[in-house]
């Protein structure tokens, strides 16, 4: 949905090119970094560098990048003036920020819980 969200701001007529351009650095900076970490856990790298919290990493990464994707889809949508493929990168901005929400509680619940219940196993 970032990529899209991206897309469709990008092949839109813009009305304000700093709120726009905003929007599309939150997108590809959150997607680079979502990759990142997917990469990350793909290869396992995780197991071989212990010393970052990856948890803590992944965890901060979604609440820092979900708060400006807020911001940046917020702003966008205000100045989308009704054109079409503006509104509707707003709107896949949203939807991505939902899915970053979901990501965070299911990161938190992972990390968070688990470590805390086997603790006193």
């Amino acid at each position: 949905s970032l990529l899209i969200g991206f897309i469709c701001v990008n092949t839109s007529a813009w009305t304000d090119y700093s709120a726009y351009s905003y929007f599309q650095i939150v997108t590809m900076c959150d997607l680079v970094m979502i990759f990142f970490f997917y990469i990350i856990h793909i290869f396992r790298i995780y197991r071989k560098l212990t010393c970052v919290s990856w948890p803590l990493a992944e965890f901060l990464h979604y609440l820092i990048g979900t708060f400006l994707l807020l911001i940046a889809s917020i702003v966008a949508a205000s100045r989308s003036y009704n054109f079409s493929g503006l509104v509707a990168g707003a709107t896949f901005g949203f939807l991505a920020t939902v899915l970053c929400v979901l990501s965070i509680w299911s990161t938190y619940k992972v990390s968070c819980v688990t470590q805390s219940t086997s603790k006193y196993d």
